[in-house]
């Protein structure tokens, strides 16, 4: 499967905003929106998003649209953060779509965060070079409730 990353068009949203209200992967996620069904609060999000200098990217996969990529937020404290549909989970595209980027954004430190217990998603990062460097726990609104999670780092 070939994976390729590209800016965000317009016609990618409506994609984004039906795999953010899939159930289960808002549970697996854990740290989301608090209402990922609020269209208008999705689209203000967007529109946010692509207005600011931050890295954000549409992971295609032979061509298809099935999620986001993005590097985000203030110069030594910069996230990563991905969004894959679930009906491509466990084929790499996750790890080939943040390798891409991280080669595209060559400044580090870069930071991730993870539910505790989305071993997919720390699989993807530790393959991408990222370590365990904290834990916190946090309210997660997908599940309504506190949940552990765990704060990566790429120091290089």
């Amino acid at each position: 499967m070939e994976v390729a990353l590209r800016p965000v068009h317009d016609s990618d949203l409506p994609v984004f905003y039906r795999q953010l209200n899939d159930p289960e992967s808002l549970r697996t996620a854990a740290f989301t929106p608090r209402d990922p069904a609020d269209r208008e609060a999705f689209d203000a999000h967007w529109k946010r998003v692509r207005a600011s200098s931050d890295v954000t990217r549409t992971v295609l996969a032979d061509g298809d649209v099935v999620g986001s990529a993005a590097v985000y937020g203030e110069p030594g404290e910069r996230e990563v953060t991905y969004w894959i549909d679930r009906a491509y989970w466990g084929r790499g595209i996750a790890t080939a779509a943040l390798r891409d980027l991280l080669a595209e954004v060559p400044e580090r430190p870069l930071y991730a965060r993870a539910a505790a217990d989305n071993t997919g998603s720390r699989r993807v990062l530790e393959k991408c070079g990222f370590q365990v460097t904290a834990r916190a726990r946090g309210y997660a609104h997908a599940r309504g409730e506190e949940t552990d999670e765990v704060v990566l780092t790429l120091a290089r």
